[in-house]
């Protein structure tokens, strides 16, 4: 086995891969650059180098450094993670040459893996059903136009040097071919250097199926199984699971086999991903190959009960697979949930910060890859991707259940994240039911909120969480005592029953609450509905809260909000307003005091830095247009007017660095 093992990325996969070198006993050593020089995968390794810089570029795609490292600390391998140089021929050929074992397939696969056109002969030669279209970079419109006309509308444009989403473009129809043209092209030469454009027919509504596979040196290759990866936003994987839904045995040993043809038509070994998209039909063509570790490998892992790192250690160490096509199993089902720096409220711009609170959810069968904690700084530099949680079940329901939970005790805070919206997808009908698509979230969501309502009875228990904070706290304080840090154990003496009105928005709550000294327990009354809620009653520590209603298990994030109380769970996120009976009456003929402040400018949403300014001061702009480019965490992102209006003053230029919350734009007085 390798003794010394240099990893080449950061973040949630750098601490996964370091867990694995210390169980086998294989050394660490982690690079860093300066925004994460706290971070955890350079504490969780045996040693740690400073690269310098800020930007990838000037850290973690730094090649010549990076060898350099490995090099100087006499590292048998470098694992590069995904992202960054993983996908990368040039450096897979660079630590050949050098004498050290690259951590995945050949420079030459990668080359040919890599490219979308190459790919597709090579799949074309395997036997894989490939997406009828073009299989050459097309020279130039007059070339687009032609194979638009060939392969019929809708199309899709893709960008033959990388993958990502980045430089996709649909065309439902031919007047829209040329401008979509121009984007893919700029996109793609920013993103890979490169701008040959490809067109392929586009298959609406269809499923994401991915297969796992593995390979030796010595001809052998496996398929682990499928992934379903449909829930997708921008091209952007949010959801995945093992099994697919709807995948019989069938099915999936022949996705299986073929996939296993392109590995041995390409000349493969390690791990790979080689990805399809499924048609309602259920006939599925090739979309492309990965030539690495995936982010969602944990579902993979978590049904066959195998280390994928392990067994790419094993590889690139010389060795055999240990075992056989007929001996893998699959057993239960596998989600997992990636949770991102984003805001949902703000079309999904990256977000940055401080992480000032930090606590992951545990227990049996519930699994975290994570690569912050309390005090992590989360920047502008790199990629969104914070953590993943991954839940496994003897049913895909009890996958589903018990993620749902683990979400809803997951508790970050210093930077906003997507945790609310992942748990908003899992809950919906349409995901329980198993009826996915690459269409999923347009098709059930406006923004972040999902288009049908929260079920009343989340609403409920999340009413009944707040009201119970909001009386433990009241009643400490009428009886004088010391200011509560917990609740945990505290006894309230039996007195009348305690009556509360509840409003959140448009929905209103009659609570009713009485602790029965003799049962042990509280008695709820929502809306003339009945809960009993054990005692001790509640378990509050740094805003995580764990009630046991009517026999199950529930937990849900509390916190003050000024006068009211906030409550996050199962994906909904509300304030709540509490008043007495009395106040209640008073209340009613007041205005909410929860209300939104129009402003009359346009406020940066994230931190990042300006790409392109869209708008000049006199012009008259209208909600939804875009007035500004911004570049943050890889990924450009437009910044929409919320209002229509004239410009008065543009406060930003090309390639300034802005900071959220930072005035864009200013709006001119009109008269009235």
């Amino acid at each position: 086995m390798l003794k010394k093992i240099l990893i080449a990325n950061r973040g949630e996969i750098a601490v996964r891969i370091l867990r694995t070198c210390k169980k086998l006993g294989i050394a660490t050593v982690a690079v860093y650059s300066e925004p994460d020089m706290r971070s955890q995968h350079a504490l969780e390794a045996d040693e740690a180098v400073f690269l310098g810089g800020s930007t990838a570029a000037e850290s973690y795609l730094d090649m010549e450094k990076i060898l350099g490292v490995a090099q100087k600390k006499q590292c048998d391998a470098i694992h590069p993670g995904y992202g960054f140089l993983s996908e990368n021929p040039k450096f897979a050929r660079m630590a050949e040459e050098a004498g050290i074992t690259f951590v995945g397939p050949s420079a030459a696969a990668i080359e040919k893996m890599g490219d979308k056109v190459s790919s597709r002969h090579i799949a074309e030669k395997a036997g894989v059903p490939v997406i009828p279209g073009g299989t050459e970079p097309l020279a130039d419109f007059a070339a687009a136009g032609r194979a638009a006309q060939e392969t019929g509308y809708p199309l899709i444009l893709k960008p033959a040097g990388g993958g990502g989403g980045k430089g996709m473009r649909i065309v439902e129809q031919k007047e829209a071919l040329e401008p979509a043209w121009n984007a893919s092209r700029a996109e793609a030469q920013k993103a890979f250097g490169d701008d040959r454009i490809f067109i392929e027919r586009y298959i609406s509504r269809p499923r994401h199926i991915e297969i796992q596979v593995i390979a030796d040196g010595f001809g052998n290759a496996l398929y682990l199984g499928e992934r379903e990866c449909s829930i997708q936003r921008r091209y952007q994987k949010v959801i995945e699971e093992a099994p697919a839904p709807g995948v019989d045995a069938a099915l999936r040993e022949k996705m299986g086999a073929v996939a296993c043809s392109l590995v041995h038509q390409a000349g493969y070994t390690n791990a790979g991903t080689v990805e399809f998209v499924m048609d309602a039909q259920g006939e599925f063509f090739f979309l492309e190959m990965n030539t690495r570790l995936q982010v969602e490998h944990p579902v993979t892992e978590m049904v066959t009960g195998l280390d994928l790192v392990e067994m790419q250690l094993e590889i690139a160490a010389g060795k055999p697979l240990k075992l056989a096509q007929k001996d893998l199993q699959i057993k239960g089902w596998a989600i997992e949930a990636r949770i991102c720096a984003e805001d949902p409220d703000k079309a999904f711009f990256p977000a940055t910060g401080l992480v000032t609170r930090y606590a992951e959810p545990r227990g049996r069968h519930v699994r975290v890859d994570s690569g912050i904690h309390a005090g992590s700084l989360i920047s502008v530099f790199y990629d969104s991707l914070l953590a993943k949680i991954i839940c496994w079940g003897k049913t895909r329901e009890q996958a589903r259940t018990r993620l749902i939970g683990a979400l809803n005790g997951y508790h970050i805070e210093g930077v906003t994240t997507n945790v609310d919206f992942v748990n908003r997808i899992l809950n919906l009908k349409a995901f329980s039911d198993g009826k996915l698509t690459t269409d999923f979230i347009p098709e059930n969501f406006d923004g972040a909120e999902a288009k049908d309502p929260p079920p009343q009875e989340h609403l409920r228990r999340l009413a009944m969480a707040v009201t119970l904070i909001f009386h433990c706290r009241n009643t400490l304080m009428r009886e004088s005592l010391k200011p509560m840090v917990s609740p945990i154990g505290t006894r309230i003496p039996p007195r009348e029953q305690h009556e509360y009105r509840v409003k959140c928005g448009d929905d209103a709550f009659e609570v009713k609450l009485r602790l029965n000294s003799a049962e042990n327990n509280w008695t709820f009354s929502i809306n003339s509905r009945d809960y009993d809620v054990t005692h001790p009653p509640l378990e509050f520590y740094r805003r995580r809260l764990k009630l046991t209603i009517n026999g199950l298990v529930h937990r849900f994030i509390i916190r003050f909000a000024g006068n009211f109380i906030a409550g996050s769970y199962c994906g909904v996120n509300r304030i709540f307003e509490i008043y007495t009976p009395r106040e209640w009456e008073l209340a009613t003929h007041m205005p909410s005091p929860i209300k939104q402040v129009s402003e009359n400018v346009i406020r940066c949403p994230m931190p990042g830095q300006v790409v392109e300014v869209r708008i000049k001061p006199g012009e008259r702009v209208y909600k939804g247009q875009e007035v500004a480019i911004l570049e943050s965490m890889k990924m450009e992102s437009g910044v929409a007017s919320p209002r229509d209006g004239i410009v008065d003053e543009v406060r930003v230029k090309k390639q300034q660095t802005v900071e959220s919350g930072d005035v864009l734009v200013t709006f001119a007085k009109e008269p009235a």
